[in-house]
């Protein structure tokens, strides 16, 4: 049995932003009843919902979204089960190279408070190298970021064009499985992130 698993935090006039990035605007441009038709503008940061970030975020030279080739976006995916851990430090059992790492944290279901910016967990120094170490491709969490200023582990990945994906959820329903992962960032120029749909296909 084949099951699907949406990862993505929807978008609406709830999702959280940063602190100090503009809220999302919503706005219903046209309707059905007066125009023959529904269209909605919407405006937010790429750093934004369920993101990926790439190298160029944060390092002048670092490869932008675009950078990359279209096979970067399907991979194999595993989910580790961090919960409890302030500081993101678990046995990397079953990592592969080129694998998606996901970090179940929980910390997600405190997104649409105003404690979801407070507190976060994050990965360790030594958490990041083993990544390194082991070649994957990309890391990602259920939290608005793996780590806090000066976002040194941040810059450690994106040296090595390790990607990052921010504020999954779900992930619970992962925790120890490998599966099938699809991530699709919006195709934007010169993109140093961008919103993303994540998807993750497993074998029940």
């Amino acid at each position: 049995m084949t099951l699907i698993i949406d990862l993505t935090l929807p978008i609406d006039e709830k999702t959280p932003v940063f602190p100090g990035d503009p809220a999302v605007e919503i706005k219903q441009l046209a309707t059905i009843a007066q125009q023959g038709w529904n269209e909605k503008r919407i405006t937010f940061n790429s750093h934004f919902s369920t993101h990926i970030d790439a190298p160029f975020h944060m390092l002048q030279q670092g490869k932008k979204l675009t950078d990359f080739p279209p096979e970067t976006w399907i991979g194999e995916a595993i989910v580790i089960d961090a919960r409890g851990q302030q500081e993101i430090e678990p046995e990397l059992k079953g990592v592969k190279k080129g694998d998606f790492v996901f970090f179940c944290t929980g910390h997600v279901k405190k997104a649409y408070t105003k404690d979801y910016f407070k507190l976060n967990p994050v990965i360790t120094r030594k958490t990041a190298e083993a990544l390194v170490q082991k070649k994957v491709r990309m890391v990602g969490l259920d939290s608005f970021t793996p780590d806090n200023p000066p976002y040194e582990m941040h810059k450690l990945l994106f040296k090595h064009d390790i990607l990052i994906i921010e504020n999954l959820v779900g992930l619970e329903k992962l925790c120890g499985k490998r599966f099938t992962c699809f991530v699709f960032p919006l195709k934007i120029k010169d993109a140093d992130g961008a919103p993303c749909r994540v998807m993750g296909v497993f074998e029940q």
